[in-house]
């Protein structure tokens, strides 16, 4: 469909007629509430207003650069996120059901697992040896293999996917998995700590006799942790000399400065387990590494991403402005001494930013933690500068910031993109 009079001077009777005409469109296919994801260049599809008010944005500002498939507006939307509701949309938007939140299609994207036509696992649905599964790709087989047990990677799938369709208690719209995810979502958004929410599991669990809550916050985790992307522990030298990574992972102390990996040597800690007291080290600072491969990984496993990572090359405008790094110099410079990886647009383009910031919010703290981040710049304008979309690699350890030193906790990272290379 010609979008070429979203180029149109603002001021034109045409230009507002086919505003309106959008407009129509929009509020038809994808309307919450009387409102809709607003499309100018300040809102960028991230704030939900009323008819009158985008209408008003789109004159006065404009479109957003590039916004030539009207995804976010009912445009070529895939069947199975049809009744996805935004993550940014508040209030009653969360109050759909089960399977108006698709956690079906969530794990399908998790696991890699898409059947023929997308068909629907029975609600009975048990694990068997029907299936076919090996490394990270699921398909489905005709014919069964009755002596062929499913591997890891499958009997998570098949253990969620269980979860998924046990309802939580008789009668519910919620089943064990949905209220799992959606409770331990809130305390992520609010940054409740473990020891409060289990004490409102506990409450929850003494209101709702019947319902199948979990005991504590790590019971919870037990249970969706096959959803998540797990990240790794890294010891670290408490002046940044060193990682106790790779070769000197089993080092005690420092080889620059010798000074000891371990805060406490002797204390003691009691194994609930064994009914023993045992000696803990404690380390004296610790890396909190999240590998991207995976990361990656899941923004081509994810039907709802897999598209927009080719945007850069499939879509977006060459009007000779520049609007996003595909069109700077360096992009290009890039591209013509490595012809190989600009050939296929699925290659990733990343940026890398690290700042401190005072996790405590209290001024008089001296102390700060530094968080590196990665951005796909493979994604649209506007969703790859969103927070949902930036990927979180590491986490470096305060009480101040590493300064020169980043190059040391860098390492696991620059390591993990050579492989990549």
């Amino acid at each position: 469909m010609d979008r070429s009079w979203m180029k149109l001077s603002r001021v034109s009777n045409d230009y507002r007629n086919r505003v309106q005409t959008f407009l129509n469109f929009a509020f038809q296919n994808a309307s919450q509430e009387n409102m809709i994801l607003c499309p100018c260049k300040k809102c960028g599809n991230i704030n939900w207003h009323y008819r009158e008010v985008v209408y008003e944005h789109l004159i006065v500002d404009g479109f957003i650069r590039g916004y030539k498939k009207w995804i976010f507006h009912g445009e070529c939307t895939p069947s199975r996120t049809s009744s996805t509701i935004n993550p940014g949309y508040p209030h009653s938007a969360y109050h759909q059901s089960v399977r108006e939140n698709d956690m079906e299609g969530m794990l399908r994207d998790a696991f890699n697992m898409h059947s023929h036509g997308e068909q629907p696992f029975p609600t009975d649905f048990i694990a068997s040896d029907d299936c076919n599964i090996g490394g990270n790709v699921f398909t489905e087989k005709e014919t069964s293999v009755p002596d062929e047990e499913p591997n890891e990677e499958a009997e998570k799938f098949y253990n969620l996917l269980n979860e998924m369709n046990e309802e939580l208690y008789e009668g519910p719209k919620y089943s064990k998995l949905s209220f799992y995810i959606r409770l331990f979502h809130l305390k992520c958004l609010r940054g409740w700590t473990g020891n409060s929410f289990t004490m409102l599991l506990e409450f929850l669990r003494e209101m709702f006799l019947l319902a199948k809550i979990p005991q504590s916050c790590q019971d919870m985790k037990k249970l969706i942790k096959d959803l998540g992307l797990g990240y790794d522990k890294i010891h670290s030298c408490p002046n940044d000399c060193m990682l106790y990574w790779v070769d000197r992972i089993n080092q005690q102390s420092c080889h620059v400065c010798s000074n000891s990996r371990w805060m406490n040597r002797n204390t003691e800690d009691v194994n609930a387990d064994e009914g023993g007291a045992q000696l803990r080290k404690k380390p004296v600072k610790i890396l909190r590494y999240f590998p991207p491969i995976p990361r990656l990984q899941r923004l081509f496993m994810s039907s709802k991403t897999a598209d927009s990572m080719r945007w850069h090359n499939d879509q977006r405008t060459d009007d000779g402005l520049l609007g996003h790094p595909t069109d700077s110099l360096a992009w290009k410079s890039f591209d013509s001494k490595f012809p190989s990886f600009a050939s296929d647009p699925r290659n990733v383009r990343l940026g890398l930013a690290a700042d401190g910031f005072n996790p405590f919010k209290i001024m008089s703290t001296l102390y700060s933690t530094w968080p590196v981040v990665l951005v796909s710049y493979n994604l649209p304008l506007w969703i790859c500068m969103k927070q949902s979309s930036f990927i979180l690699s590491m986490i470096i350890p305060g009480e101040k910031g590493p300064g020169n030193d980043i190059d040391i906790y860098l390492q696991p990272l620059i390591e993990e993109l050579k492989q990549l290379w």
